[in-house]
Formats: structure tokens, C-alpha cells, sequence
């Protein structure tokens, strides 16, 4: 062994205690990376539960260089005493080089300490929308929704943002506290039908989809109200009626969960058109234009 020190200090100039804090190092690296290996094989032969294998495997990634950084780090703290204004230098001049990296780090530790979101949750955050399916210590990952598809389902795309991005813009969260989102149906139908039937029809049609939910949306309420000021007076859905150029509009308004609002849409436009199409009084109207010659009355005489 002395003669590999030996030979090696005459190559490369490092004296057998650098040497040493290397070998030894090295040997830290190698036993960590291996026992989270180990871990993680005894967990995958455990348990095919995707979610449960996903945080062994964060909890492992977050863990193991810590842990790895300490150890290392009390194996080389005698050398860098030796070092302290310069390595005092020198981490500042880090810290202004890695700014955007260390901004990101500090992004990170805000989104585990406050949880704006974790992952499962579907969020908004400045224009891009999804569902969180990572989150690293510079850069948090979202499966996309919406964009070029329409209700919020999945475009396919995934988009890695840096962590820092949750001090720069807003986010909105579907998911947490309150699991419910208000949703619209916008109903049009011509001057000449029987809105007060068609709204009784409406009510009917959303009442009976929305059975269980608002019994559901109060517990959930009255859940998140322990750490939000959430208050709503009514929970039921409900038809709104106006006036339009073309007609008259016959809003639907109700509470469904976020990754259902195009399934429910879906649902609620079958009983529609399936019950309006038995009424004969009863057209779905659309932006049109009339006209009229003079000498002529409305219609068309």
C-alpha cells in the first residue's frame, strides 16, 4: 500500500492524507448508492403500488446525497479550515454565479415546507396547467391539460418548470382544500321557445346529475375551512336566465370535481338534447341576422 501512495504522490503531486480523504470518500459514495439501491429493490419486490414505490424513491433522492454530503463533508472539514477565507470567498462568488440555480433550491424548499401543491395535484401556475407528477430540488414537473384540447384533459406533453417560478407567478390549485370547481353549461335557445319549460327542464336535468354532491362539497367545505376562509352560502345547482341578441340563454351552473367537468358536460349535454328534442316548442337558438324590406312586416308579407 505505501508503494501505491508513494507512486501515486510522485504522479499526481497528492500527499497520503489527501490520498486517504478520498479513498475514504469514495468508499461513503459507493456504500450510500448502494444501500439505496438495496432499499429499493426490497420495496419493489414488496409492493406494485406505483404511488408507494414513487415516494421511497423521492424519499431516497432527497436522503441519500444529504446524508452523503455530511459525511463527506465531516471527512474533509480539517482541510478546508485551513481554507476559511478563501472558501469564503469563493462561496460567494457561487452564490452570485448560481443565483438562478440556488433561487430554484430555495423554490424547492418553499414547495415542501408550505405545499402550495404536491404531487396529484392539478394546478395552474402563470399560463401552463396539468398535473404535478414530480417535484426535484430545481425543477417540478407537470403532465399538461387543456392547451389545443378542450376541457382539460391531457395534451400528452410533459413541462419541467424551475422551482423558482413559485415566487415569480400565481398558482391556482384544483385539487387542494376544496376538490370541487364551479362549472357552467350555456344553454341557447330562440325567442320564440318555451324558456320557462326548457329551464324547468334544466332544473330537472342537473338536479337529479347533482343528487350527492352538495352533501359531499359541505363536508369538504367544512374540512377546509380549518385552513381556508372558504364560505359559500349555496351549494346547490342552479339555472341563471338572460337575454341575449340572438335568444335567450339558460346558464347551468354546478359544482362537479375537476378531472369530471368534460365527462359531466358530456352526461348533462345527452339528457339535453334527448329532452328538448321531444319538445316541439323548444329550438336551440345561434348568432343569426334578419332582414327586412321595406313594405314588409316580421313576417315576411
Amino acid at each position: 500500500m505505501n508503494n501505491i501512495s508513494e507512486f501515486i504522490t510522485e504522479h499526481t503531486g497528492l500527499t497520503a492524507q489527501t490520498q486517504s480523504e478520498i479513498f475514504v470518500s469514495l468508499l461513503i459514495i459507493v456504500f450510500l448508492s448502494l444501500l439505496r439501491f438495496l432499499i429499493l429493490r426490497v420495496v419493489w419486490r414488496q409492493t406494485s403500488n406505483v404511488k408507494v414505490r414513487y415516494q421511497w424513491k423521492r424519499t431516497l433522492s432527497f436522503i441519500v446525497p444529504f446524508v452523503t454530503i455530511i459525511l463527506v463533508g465531516a471527512v474533509w472539514l480539517p482541510a478546508f479550515e485551513q481554507f476559511g477565507a478563501f472558501l469564503g470567498l469563493l462561496s460567494a462568488g457561487i452564490a452570485i454565479a448560481l443565483k438562478d440555480p440556488l433561487t430554484n433550491l430555495a423554490g424547492w424548499f418553499f414547495i415542501i415546507m408550505r405545499k402550495p401543491f404536491v404531487v396529484g395535484d392539478r394546478i395552474q401556475i402563470g399560463e401552463n396547467t396539468g398535473d404535478i407528477i414530480d417535484i426535484r430540488l430545481f425543477q417540478f414537473t407537470m403532465l399538461e391539460i387543456g392547451n389545443w384540447v378542450e376541457a382539460d384533459q391531457s395534451t400528452g406533453r410533459i413541462i419541467h418548470l424551475p422551482n423558482g417560478k413559485v415566487f415569480l407567478e400565481p398558482q391556482a390549485n384544483f385539487s387542494s382544500g376544496f376538490e370541487y370547481i364551479w362549472n357552467e353549461i350555456k344553454v341557447n335557445i330562440t325567442f320564440e321557445s318555451n324558456w320557462e319549460k326548457a329551464k324547468s327542464i334544466l332544473e330537472n336535468i342537473i338536479n337529479e346529475y347533482s343528487e350527492n354532491t352538495a352533501i359531499k362539497a359541505e363536508k369538504e367545505i367544512l374540512e377546509a375551512s380549518k385552513n381556508y376562509m372558504i364560505y359559500y352560502k349555496h351549494l346547490t345547482p342552479i339555472v341563471y336566465t338572460a337575454v341575449k341578441d340572438f335568444g335567450v340563454r339558460l346558464t347551468i351552473r354546478y359544482l362537479c370535481n375537476p378531472r369530471q367537468r368534460r365527462g359531466s358536460e358530456n352526461v348533462i349535454w345527452q339528457k339535453i338534447l334527448s329532452a328538448f328534442n321531444a319538445e316541439k316548442n323548444i329550438q336551440f337558438a345561434y348568432p343569426t341576422t334578419r332582414f327586412y324590406k321595406a313594405g314588409e312586416n316580421a313576417s315576411g308579407e
